[in-house]
């Protein structure tokens, strides 16, 4: 199962940070971001990502290309101009897509549509860090038969809000409210988004195609209770520095 991973974004909001670097590549305890997220799909077995591009995408791509030799112990064979690592590294297949520069979050996933195909595939933000079990999630999603699902977070915030019945969304609105349950990110969708995602251009998933789908009752809802903590603000990266520093960092589920 393909997972989808927004990595477009400028990050203004914590501008002090991303100048010239994507939001994705902020270090959380001496990784980005995007890693941390990545090692949470890949506990759960799903390690075939589509990095969603934009905004300097191109350090994405630099960090990823240099990854293997940068974080493990190897062996250069000048001869025969061969690396071996002396670890074993991350079997991660991933797919770089350019989806250009300012284009909404909704139009970057419908321009995955073709590399997604016919088949149900996962997506989140590349700014969001949670202890969520993806394999609940994914039996959620098919128990309920709908044709997205999106994480559920009790919280005060600045997010979008959504009223909740059974499980499936009854609306979802996007930043009008103050308390409820938030999008936490961590969809699952049904190759039938797209349709919602082709209603209006541009597309913003949050705005339009997410609530389309909770109108025609096809947006479920995923309650998650666990550790859930997104990154949107410098004072964001400073509190997960922190806690990572202080051993708190219950997003990390793996060894």
């Amino acid at each position: 199962m393909k997972v989808l991973i927004l990595c477009g974004g400028r990050g203004l909001r914590m501008h002090e940070l991303t100048r010239d670097m994507p939001k994705p590549l902020v270090p959380i305890a001496g990784k980005p971001m995007l890693w941390h997220i990545m090692k949470l799909y890949k506990h759960y077995g799903f390690d075939d990502f589509i990095l969603l591009l934009g905004y300097r995408g191109d350090r994405i791509k630099e960090y990823f290309m240099d990854y293997p030799w940068k974080n493990h112990s190897f062996v250069l064979d000048t001869q025969n101009s061969r690396i071996t690592l002396l670890e074993e590294a991350e079997n991660w297949k991933i797919t770089f897509l350019d989806t250009g520069l300012d284009t909404t979050t909704g139009d970057r996933i419908k321009k995955a549509r073709d590399l997604v195909g016919n088949e149900t595939f996962m997506a989140t933000y590349g700014d969001g860090l949670a202890d969520i079990n993806l394999h609940k999630l994914l039996v959620f999603h098919r128990e309920k038969g709908r044709i997205a699902t999106v994480t559920g977070i009790s919280k005060k915030s600045q997010y979008g809000t959504m009223t909740v019945r059974n499980g499936i969304a009854d609306s979802f609105v996007e930043k009008e409210s103050r308390e409820g349950i938030i999008n936490g990110g961590f969809f699952v969708f049904e190759p039938g988004v797209f349709d919602y995602l082709s209603a209006v251009e541009p597309n913003i998933l949050e705005k339009h195609a997410m609530a389309d789908l909770a109108r025609d009752r096809q947006l479920a809802v995923y309650m998650h209770d666990g550790f859930w903590y997104a990154c949107d603000t410098y004072y964001d990266v400073m509190t997960m520095n922190k806690m990572a520093e202080e051993g708190m960092d219950r997003w990390r589920v793996w060894k």
